[in-house]
């Protein structure tokens, strides 16, 4: 928990020449919000924080003696403020101190919940100086009410003075937020949501529902107001209490949702679920917005957030999700349009240096200075001449530490005892008789106080030994001049265009313009049945990808829900949809290995039961999809789960690559696995998944490709590489099958989304880039989209575009004396415009792969 003191706040009195004695800065330029404006708008407009500075407009506040940036200037506003309803927030800042640029002023709320966390939600930001006053504005809007609310103003570096003119919240009504689409005349999307109106709006589904006063039902109080409202005689886990909001909720806009739970009539933790039934044209589908174990001692906050895609007749959201028998008690069910936050700025590094070893004394030739034993184990250090230890990065420079001494860590009692030095990067699992490559990432999102690195791991009483240990601060503008220089040479190719013809002849010095239209290389995306009838989505989706993966709609748990009741309405949908807009398609998945990912009923079955739905599932999928699926994932995570393996014995994955290979054999067979590439996870190491692809070709499975998924976080170029290289010794295609990067702010994720893209489509064995997913609220991860939820393309998906055109060849020249003209250019489809003497002429020609140098004759 941050606390909120140190600093000091004074209240200053402009001079004649507009400078205050305390902080000698001049009044505001701009006209000032004062509670007069307020009173303009009428009795409908309350203001709800206090004019600090008071209404004259003489006043200002200075927050001085700032140690940390989170300390400024707070007001609690919990009495004042009211949940579901939309407020503005403005106010005008400054700042003064030994700066010379500008610096961020961030507006604040800290809410404190009733389980007594601290949740910080932003309100509004900008780029304050010294020179003149800004107007900051913003907005939010509370879901559920806290226990506690507090507005601040924080943000710049210590030691600068932080200063505050005429701050003004007032309730501003929905229709004030911005870029938030609600239907015209409705004020709230669930009416009665607090039950003050009884049970108005409000009915069963599938059993008794009735509201409740302060201590009624067995004691229970609300959490918030007065009432609430239980759920009784539940026969389904279904059953709950529900309300129609047709014709106030739309398509193709975000919603945010809150309710407070919890149960009566068992002992036990129960998840409890809020969900939307929607009946759309065609089908009805029922869409989870929030879930979370509840019991009957506290109340529990569900939270969740959707967006509809498809045109709906009908919309019913619903609270269900305990056993029978057990009653569901609900205090306030707030659904509201979701607040657009305003994007992060990006982050600023300064000072660092590329290529200098964090660690001192890393080498150790100064004996254990700057080491320190984490806790009660001992240090030593001993000599030894490794076989293999090479740095982390490929710099020459970096063989100076490679000397053969290591430190050695002996009487250790627990698995976090090791030697340590005043940063957690990878992991291996390592014995006694050999040293082992350690390989890791990490990325500090705010400058710590105190960083420590240390190595641990292994049980008590197992000594350790650590050699080489190197940090260093990745350079990716180097890198990736690096890796332009290796694309060049990877993904282009040398083309000789020749003209023939009866104006062949007269085009010596003719000019030519040549233009990639597209790159052949495979960017892809999943895609989910639901997702395409945005429009907006497919747009987006078929005009920058030419792959696509289905995200769940072929797999066992979609197609086979319960046992011989087959679905593949959906897939086919989707099928068809590819097939429309030219788009290849890799199927996903056959089998999973994962138990938690396997049906109920298909964990029921055994021995020659469970080989038997294996073989039913081959032959109905294969058969039916026989050469419409470029790929298909055999058999997913083979190195995180065993659930085959298991019950059926060895060679049954083997068996799986082997039936699928005689039903469908123009599809390439595939492993997938995550955390391959990223040194992150000790199960799914590069040598790993070679011990276990090389087994299954022994056991003659036709393994066609190697699929690394790529749910990364942080990705470092090197790393990543080095995986590349030791799998491309098995010769066999690389795909990145299901690529998200991870970071909040989305510059951070830009940037960390450019360092795999260039990394894999640099790399001569990675054959193909599918990411999982694109859209805001429709990914396996948050914070990885490219989009937002409301269409707007953010700075990860600028960048992905921004790729994908400098992938792109363009050109301009003149035909030479031998009527030719020569060029390095992408593998792809290209169109070459030619002016001769009859004028402007346009052919087309493709750029394959084959050969070192292409001859394309072309007839003009």
């Amino acid at each position: 928990m941050r606390r909120r003191w140190g600093c000091l706040s004074s209240l200053c009195r402009p001079r004649r020449d507009g400078r205050a004695a305390a902080a000698p800065l001049p009044q505001p330029d701009p006209p000032r919000l004062v509670s007069k404006e307020v009173e303009e708008h009428g009795a409908s407009d309350k203001v709800v924080m206090e004019n600090i500075l008071g209404s004259s407009g003489e006043n200002y506040a200075v927050v001085s003696k700032r140690t940390e940036s989170w300390q400024g200037l707070e007001q609690d506003i919990t009495d004042k403020v009211s949940a579901g309803t939309a407020y503005a927030v403005s106010a005008y800042v400054r700042v003064d101190g030994n700066i010379h640029t500008k610096v961020e002023v961030k507006a604040t709320l800290r809410l404190h919940n009733t389980d007594d966390s601290t949740h910080y939600s932003p309100v509004g930001s900008l780029l304050a100086s010294k020179e003149k006053w800004e107007k900051m504005e913003g907005s939010f809007c509370l879901t559920n009410m806290p226990k506690r609310v507090v507005f601040y103003l924080e943000g710049p570096p210590a030691g600068v003075d932080l200063i505050i003119d005429s701050i003004n919240i007032t309730c501003s009504g929905y229709q004030q937020l911005k870029e938030v689409k609600v239907p015209s005349g409705v004020d709230t999307i669930v009416k009665n949501p607090h039950f003050e109106e009884g049970l108005n709006n409000w009915s069963g589904r599938g059993c008794n529902i009735c509201r409740h006063e302060l201590t009624a039902y067995g004691n229970v109080k609300p959490l918030n107001g007065s009432y609430f409202a239980s759920a009784t005689g539940r026969v389904h886990n279904w059953n709950g209490i529900q309300q129609d909001i047709t014709g106030r909720v739309q398509r193709k806009v975000l919603y945010e949702i809150s309710s407070a739970v919890r149960i009566f009539g068992s002992a036990n933790d129960t998840e409890v679920r809020v969900t939307l039934w929607v009946q759309e044209y065609g089908r009805e589908r029922y869409v989870s917005l929030a879930k979370n174990p509840a019991s009957d001692k506290q109340w529990t906050h569900l939270k969740g957030k959707f967006l509809l895609h498809a045109p709906f007749s009908k919309a019913v959201i619903f609270v269900e999700g305990p056993p029978a028998g057990i009653d569901i008690l609900v205090d306030g069910l707030v659904l509201s349009p979701a607040r657009k936050l305003h994007a992060a700025p990006r982050p600023r590094i300064e000072n660092v240096s590329y290529g200098a070893n964090v660690i001192h004394n890393s080498a150790f030739s100064h004996g254990l200075s700057g080491w320190s034993p984490m806790g009660s184990c001992r240090l030593s250090i001993h000599t030894e001449s490794p076989h293999m230890l090479s740095a982390i990065l490929k710099d020459p420079s970096a063989k100076q530490h490679i000397r053969g001494s290591y430190i050695l860590a002996t009487n250790r009692t627990d698995v976090w005892m090791g030697p340590s030095q005043w940063v957690n990067g990878g992991q291996v699992e390592a014995d006694g008789d050999q040293w082992y490559e350690l390989k890791g990432a990490f990325k500090l999102e705010k400058k710590p106080s105190k960083v420590t690195a240390y190595v641990q791991g292994p049980p008590p009483g197992v000594d350790l030994r650590v050699m080489g240990f190197q940090i260093y601060a990745v350079d990716r503008k180097a890198r990736f001049e690096y890796l332009k220089e290796k694309t060049d040479k990877v993904r282009k190719r040398d083309v000789i265009l020749k003209f023939q013809g009866s104006d062949a002849a007269n085009l010596f010095g003719s000019s030519i313009r040549i233009q990639q239209t597209e790159n052949s290389f495979p960017f892809g995306s999943c895609i989910g049945r639901s997702n395409i009838e945005n429009e907006d989505l497919a747009d987006f989706f078929v005009e920058n990808f030419n792959w696509a993966v289905f995200e769940n709609e072929l797999k066992w748990y979609w197609t086979e829900a319960e046992q011989g009741r087959l679905n593949y309405k959906d897939s086919d949908e989707l099928l068809e949809f590819c097939r429309k807009h030219n788009i290849q398609v890799r199927g996903h998945c056959l089998f999973w290995e994962v138990e938690d990912s396997v049906q109920p009923w298909l964990r029921s079955l055994h021995g020659h039961h469970l080989m038997a739905a294996i073989q039913n599932r081959l032959q109905s999928l294969l058969s039916r999809y026989k050469g419409q699926f470029k790929h298909h994932d055999v058999n997913n995570e083979m190195l995180h789960g065993s659930f085959y393996q298991d019950r059926l014995g060895n060679d049954i994955r083997a068996h799986m690559f082997r039936e699928a290979h005689k039903l469908d054999p123009s599809a390439v067979l595939f492993v997938n696995d995550y955390n391959v590439e990223d040194r992150c996870d000790s199960k799914s190491t590069p040598e790993k998944l070679i011990e276990q692809i090389v087994d299954l070709q022994e056991r003659g499975a036709p393994v066609g490709g190697i699929g690394l998924q790529g749910h990364i976080t942080h990705p470092v170029g090197d790393i990543i590489c080095d995986s590349l290289d030791k799998l491309s010794i098995l010769g066999l295609p690389i795909w990145i099958t299901e690529l998200d990067v991870t970071a909040e702010n989305e510059h951070i994720r830009a940037d960390d989304l450019e360092v795999y893209l260039r990394e894999a489509f640099a790399h001569p064995s990675v054959e193909g880039i599918i990411l999982w997913g694109f859209w805001e609220l429709f990914m396996f991860r948050e914070h990885a989209h490219l989009v937002d939820v409301d269409g707007t393309i953010n700075e990860a998906g600028k960048r992905y575009i921004a790729l994908k055109q400098e992938w792109l060849t363009s050109i301009t020249g003149n035909v030479d004396h031998h009527g030719e003209l020569k060029f390095r250019g992408y593998h792809g489809s290209y169109t070459v415009e030619v002016a001769t003497p009859s004028g402007k002429v346009t052919r087309s020609f493709v750029v394959d792969k084959d050969n070192a140098v292409q001859v394309v004759t072309l007839n003009i």
